[in-house]
């Protein structure tokens, strides 16, 4: 019971402390911005970073997956025979489609994952994702076969 009591105590001296204002702080506020947005455009401050499975539409490769695998393999430049294994790649679909945060979570080694890097810096924007009708950052995750 003491322990009880003074756990109290301490709850309450710690919360009695926390919200005392001293009268030589000043609270200033901004003024409001009466000004309404713009008509038709939805005002999107998110910046939080979405995985593809819980999100409305998910972004997309100009032209689709497949697109995409044909890209990577016209602009792929290593050639060591015998290479054979799979990338797997993550990185951030920005609101504007760019690609942002390019990590290697493993590679098959002779500059696999450096090469892949370079292909997606070079890659053209993809379509954001949407949720709630709101472009979105998202999480990609991505397994690329190499032959």
């Amino acid at each position: 019971m003491k322990k009880f009591l003074f756990l109290i105590l301490i709850c309450f001296a710690q919360n009695v402390s926390s919200q005392t204002i001293k009268k030589d702080d000043v609270l200033i506020i901004d003024e409001p911005n009466n000004t309404p947005p713009p008509q038709g455009a939805i005002p999107n401050d998110d910046n939080n970073i979405y995985n593809t499975a819980g999100i409305d539409v998910k972004p997309e490769f100009p032209g689709g997956q497949e697109a995409f695998y044909k890209f990577f393999k016209q602009n792929y430049r290593i050639t060591t025979d015998n290479l054979k294994g799979k990338i797997y790649v993550t990185f951030i679909i920005e609101k504007d489609g760019s690609l942002t945060d390019i990590k290697i979570l493993r590679d098959i080694g002779h500059q696999t994952g450096a090469e892949a890097i370079r292909i997606l810096r070079k890659s053209p924007k993809w379509s954001p994702g949407i949720q709630n009708n709101k472009q979105v950052r998202v999480l990609y995750s991505l397994p690329i076969t190499i032959n």
